[in-house]
């Protein structure tokens, strides 16, 4: 693993540990050149997801990409990291499992959608508003009017 720091590629572990949720394994890691110290995550990966974005260019399936996206939309919800790693591996986990290994934008941001609504409303509204592409108030107005219903 490479230092990020001065780009030594001999760093050392010095602690092992599952996380939490035990579905990956975190790591400190040091650099002998420089001393220092960072955190990576080994997680398991059952195959290799392409996303079919909507301009019909395919990309590898990118769990940070996910992870950002969700946690702009649930930050000041009370939602803590670590329930927002179990959101984004449960959605990962459900896709691998799925057994299609093409799936498109649109089909994850639905499954975001699905699950965000019974985590929070307002972090569901937040992330509708750039999954869905809103221009104008009155979009936000119906699209929480549907929710009220």
């Amino acid at each position: 693993m490479k230092c990020p720091f001065c780009g030594n590629s001999n760093t050392q572990v010095k602690d092992s540990r599952d996380t939490i949720d035990e579905n990956a394994i975190r790591r400190r890691r040091e650099c002998p050149d420089c001393g220092g110290r960072f955190t990576t995550y080994e997680r398991i990966e059952l195959q290799e997801l392409i996303v079919i974005k909507k301009n019909g260019e395919r990309v590898p399936f990118d769990r940070e990409k996910l992870l950002r996206s969700i946690s702009l939309a649930v930050s000041k919800c009370g939602i803590s990291g670590f329930e927002i790693d179990k959101l984004v591996d449960s959605i990962r986990r459900e896709l691998e499992n799925s057994g299609v290994i093409e799936i498109t934008s649109k089909a994850i941001g639905e499954k975001v959608m699905d699950k965000l609504i019974g985590i929070n409303k307002v972090a569901y509204i937040r992330f509708a508003s750039v999954y869905k592409d809103f221009k104008e108030v009155k979009d936000f107005e119906e699209f929480v009017s549907k929710i009220k219903s």
